[in-house]
């Protein structure tokens, strides 16, 4: 590793679910060209989860940036967060291109499930370690500045 590169020219902010009171249903990333990166990074946070609330969030695959062909990529789906078990957590996925489906599925995102009750939560999908050039490059239009 080049220890003089900043952060911002190794990973990218590709991703996002915007921190939000989530009712109960699925929300998701946009679609991420994992062409673009070695790897990726989905994280999830969750604030406080609703009386008798899950929370369950998994990477779905697809065939280009609209979602064709979307399906679970098989082994990346977190346990089932719980109300029981406490609210303000975080869960973190390793996501690598080669977890997903050869045949043409490059695209990644990630999907985001609540159960029950309303939850307060937020995710970001990094990409990590661009194949071309500075991973700014490949950053959601939503990311306005990058210091330093």
């Amino acid at each position: 590793m080049q220890g003089n590169l900043n952060p911002s020219v190794r990973a990218a902010l590709a991703g996002f679910i915007a921190p939000a009171q989530a009712g109960v249903g699925t929300v998701t990333t946009g679609w991420v060209d994992m062409r673009k990166f070695f790897a990726a990074l989905g994280v999830l946070n969750v604030g406080v989860i609703g009386a008798g609330g899950t929370v369950d969030a998994k990477v779905q695959q697809a065939t280009d940036a609209n979602g064709t062909g979307a399906k679970d990529v098989p082994g990346l789906a977190i346990t089932q967060l719980l109300k029981a078990g406490g609210d303000n957590r975080q869960v973190a996925i390793n996501i690598r291109p080669e977890d997903m489906d050869k045949a043409g599925y490059r695209f990644a995102r990630l999907s985001v499930t609540v159960g029950t009750a309303s939850t307060f939560l937020s995710a970001s999908l990094l990409g990590f370690d661009p194949r071309y050039g500075a991973a700014s490059a490949n950053q959601s239009g939503t990311v306005v500045e990058t210091v330093g």
